[in-house]
């Protein structure tokens, strides 16, 4: 695989793992959760307001993935980065669940694949795009630093 070609499959699988930041934009801004008038109502401010900064986050990645002028390497691994947080972020929420209360499946709303919540699913897969985002992003970069030497 050439770099270009392995920049071209970094640049699809950021692509593919910025859904992270739209997904709970569409899912959550819904009755069950930004409009759930059982949910206190500033709590309903601090979602939106994070809906608002996943929305703005997800665009962001994107500008910098595909239209960042000029390109350079460095964008792929901010945006990387910044992804990496929004992740880490869902999994220190789901390992936390139990110490404040949370509860990662709402029944009749959350579904399972195979056998598993639907969120920790999508994360999982999501997670792992990442890795080999990663994984590429390592060896085109040590393939730029052998090429300046």
């Amino acid at each position: 695989m050439t770099p270009d070609q392995r920049t071209l499959a970094i640049r699809i699988a950021l692509t593919v793992t910025v859904l992270e930041f739209f997904g709970p934009v569409l899912r959550d801004y819904h009755p069950s959760h930004a409009f759930n008038p059982d949910w206190v109502g500033h709590a309903r401010v601090h979602l939106v307001w994070l809906l608002g900064f996943m929305g703005l986050s997800g665009i962001a990645n994107v500008y910098l993935i595909w239209f960042r002028r000029p390109f350079e390497l460095r964008n792929l691994w901010l945006s990387a980065g910044w992804q990496c947080c929004n992740l880490g972020g869902f999994w220190i929420a789901y390992l936390l669940e139990g110490h404040y209360g949370g509860a990662i499946t709402v029944p009749g709303i959350h579904t399972h694949i195979f056998g598993i919540d639907e969120n920790v699913f999508a994360f999982s897969v999501l997670s792992c795009v990442m890795l080999a985002a990663f994984a590429l992003l390592v060896s085109v970069a040590k393939r730029e630093t052998v090429d300046v030497l």
